[in-house]
Order: structure tokens, then sequence, then C-alpha cells
């Protein structure tokens, strides 16, 4: 029976990797604690680990588990960006991801945020159970005729420019590696960056986290976004450099922000800080303003997505070396 030392687990973890694991071919070691170089002597004995988007998989890392004898990171998530990938296969180890669990989790999520923010449903939600019955301060706009720009259209960019066509949205998008037909057959115009940015009423991020996408949207590309639009991001947090957001909301030409990612998640999202004074203040400042909704990393969260991230996983932690399932190998030695 293998061994599998899983860090930073939820309930949620535990209820569908045991459930996907129903032949009850893997040990599981739980740790609720993230992996780092000072964790991961809790390793010992385990043939494999598996992580998430917040563990620290750097070199560092990666030398002490091959010295324990570790030679598989299986993650749990699609983003590999907390791994060394030339440190892996400099020592051994393979690495291995989830690439696609429930793009409709992340679409749906994306627009249910738009809905929220754009309608001000959280504030409503607030005062109706405090019973404030009044409406001022919650007046929201159509959807409708609006223009929604798409960065990033691979299935999730494509399926929540779908979701906002049949709102009647018109949609343009921008992505390297456009897809025409895709475009064609949904009334999607492909344009330039900079048009993409102009003409957008919102602005929805679905874009890979790479060196030229990091702080992509800064305070040169925020001034060449239509005043007053809305922008959201559920893809990763480094895209936006936080700083300049602010400064954007602040001068009120960014009407509203809505995020399930931000750049700083480690320690503070997936935990229960509510008896804590939050030491990051760039969220702290964020969270104060009322055309601010921000969610904790949790639109990939459905029964769906979380039965197909534990096959995956489950699949690729049970599989012997070199026969990972197709698609989801980043590093192997």
């Amino acid at each position: 029976m293998k061994t599998i030392a899983f860090y930073d687990t939820k309930p949620y973890d535990r209820e569908y990797m045991t459930a996907a694991d129903g032949a009850g071919d893997l040990r599981w070691e739980f740790h609720e604690f993230r992996l780092t170089a000072e964790t991961c002597g809790s390793a010992r004995g385990a043939e494999a680990v598996c992580g998430f988007v917040n563990d620290r998989i750097d070199a560092a890392v990666l030398r002490l588990l091959a010295e324990l004898g570790v030679h598989h990171v299986a993650l749990r998530c699609a983003g590999f960006n907390n791994v060394d990938l030339s440190a892996a296969r400099d020592c051994g180890v393979s690495i291995t991801r989830v690439p696609a669990y429930s793009p409709h989790a992340v679409a749906e999520h994306t627009v249910a945020l738009l809905l929220s923010l754009d309608r001000r449903i959280h504030r409503a939600y607030n005062r109706v159970r405090e019973q404030n019955f009044s409406l001022n301060g919650l007046v929201g706009f159509d959807l409708f005729g609006k223009t929604c720009g798409i960065l990033g259209t691979g299935k999730i960019g494509r399926i929540a420019a779908q979701i906002l066509r049949g709102f009647g949205m018109r949609v343009v998008a921008y992505d390297p590696f456009p897809s025409p037909g895709w475009a064609s057959s949904h009334g999607i115009d492909y344009l330039p960056l900079d048009e993409v940015l102009a003409r957008s009423d919102v602005l929805s991020l679905h874009l890979p986290l790479t060196p030229t996408t990091h702080h992509l949207i800064g305070s040169a590309t925020l001034a060449r976004m239509k005043p007053g639009a809305v922008l959201l991001n559920t893809s990763r947090g480094k895209l936006l450099d936080t700083s300049a957001v602010i400064d954007a909301l602040k001068s009120g030409h960014l009407s509203g922000v809505a995020l399930d990612v931000y750049e700083e998640e480690e320690g503070v999202f997936f935990e229960d800080l509510s008896g804590s004074v939050l030491h990051d203040d760039e969220l702290a400042r964020l969270l104060m303003f009322p055309n601010v909704l921000v969610t904790a990393h949790q639109a990939f969260l459905t029964r769906e997505a979380l039965t197909e991230i534990a096959r995956v996983t489950v699949g690729n932690l049970s599989a012997g070396p070199g026969r990972f399932l197709e698609g989801t190998v980043v590093a192997q030695p």
C-alpha cells in the first residue's frame, strides 16, 4: 500500500479523496499545515505527497523530499507556478497536476461575482438581515447591451464568454493564441489588447500566470481601460498589481472590482482569521471599499469539480512510475 503525505487538508479534501480511493489502495496521512522546508520532514515514509496552490514546492523542499525517498508530487490543482520545475527534474521528482476539473465551475462563479457586485447583492443581503429595507445605494446597471472583454479564451474564458453572450452582452476578446472558429460561432470578436481595454464595460481575466502576464493589469493598462469599468479576476492573483487597482478605485476610474484570487493568498485564503488582525494592509484596504467583492479562491468549489480533482489525483497517485494520466505531467526526470 502506497503512503501519501497530503498537505493543507480541508474537510472536503478528506471526503472526496477517500471516496475516489474506493478500493483503499492508498494510505493517507492528512496534514492541515502547508508543505514547506520546515514541514516536509512529515513526509518521511511516504512514497508521494499531494500539494495545493499555497504549498511551497521550491528547490529546497524538492531536495529534502528526494532525500526522504519521495519521487512524486501530485498537485490537486491546475496551476503550478508554486513549483520549481527545473529543480524537480534535477532531483528526480515527478510533478503532476489536474489540468482541467470543471471550467464551468470557475466561469459560473465569475458571472456570479459580476451579478452580485453589479446589483449589490452582498450589501442588500446584509441590510435585510438587519431589517434595513432601504434601496438607497443599491443601483446597478443592465448587463444587456454592455461590452465585456475577456482576456484569455481557454476553456474557462470561452465558457464565461458564452454565458455573458446569453445576457445579451457584446463580448470582445484578447488571446495571443485565438480560436477564430469558436469566436465566429458565438458572435465574439477578437481585438488587440488595447482595444479590448478601451471598449470594455466589464473586463474579466482568464489567463495563466507567466512572466509576460505578471501584473498585466497595472497602472498603464488600467489607464487605458474605459472609465467606470468593472474588473473581474478569477484566474491568478498576480495578474493584477493590487496597489494600482486600489489607486484606480480611489480615483473612480474603476467602478467596481470582484476577485476570487489575490496576489498574496498564502496564510490568508483557506484559513479562518475571524479572530485575528489581518496583517496584509492592501487586502484590508480592498475589503473596505463598498464596490469591491472578494471571495477566498472558491470558484473551483463545486461537487463536480471536487469529484474530478479527486479522480485525477488518485489516478496519478495510484499509477506506477511513468504511468501518469495523459496530460497531467508538468515535470518528469
